[in-house]
Parts: structure tokens; C-alpha cells; sequence
């Protein structure tokens, strides 16, 4: 599990919409993503929602990825001697 902090930003007029979220409150991010596309009284849209609901799912996806790759042994680390295989 990772220990970054995730920033998603948006501006929109004179408001400015500034998320922090890390791996343990993604859900909880997007839930509240939802809240402010509900809320009338903010410029935050719907679309303003999905378009950065779909960028905290992407980080998620991006953090998978990245601590996998050092989970999973390379094609090379069965070859002795460091050479390529033909």
C-alpha cells in the first residue's frame, strides 16, 4: 500500500475545487465527488464529477500497476550471465 497523497484539481470561474485523497479514502473521495455534482449551489457539475472520478479510478489503476511491476519477476531474472535471450 502506498503512502502518496493524491491531488486532483479543478478550477472553475472564482471557485477552486482541490481534492487530497492517498489509497485509503479513494471511495470516500469519490463519494464526495458526487456530493458537490448534487449540490446547486456549486458551479461543479455532473460531467466536472465523472471526468475526475475517472482520474482517482486512474490512479488507482496507476498504483497497481507500478507496485506489481516490482512484484513480478522479469523475463531476464531466469537468464545467468545477464544476456538477452535470442
Amino acid at each position: 500500500m502506498s503512502q502518496d497523497i493524491n491531488v486532483l484539481a479543478l478550477v472553475k470561474g472564482k471557485e477552486r475545487y482541490v481534492f487530497l485523497f492517498d489509497d485509503n479514502n479513494r471511495a470516500q473521495t469519490l463519494r464526495m465527488l458526487g456530493r458537490y455534482a448534487s449540490n446547486p449551489e456549486l458551479s461543479f457539475t455532473w460531467y466536472d464529477a465523472a471526468v475526475l472520478s475517472q482520474k482517482v479510478r486512474q490512479t488507482a489503476e496507476h498504483d497497481s500497476v507500478k507496485s506489481s511491476r516490482f512484484d513480478l519477476p522479469l523475463p531476464t531474472d531466469n537468464q545467468e550471465g545477464g544476456e538477452a535471450a535470442a
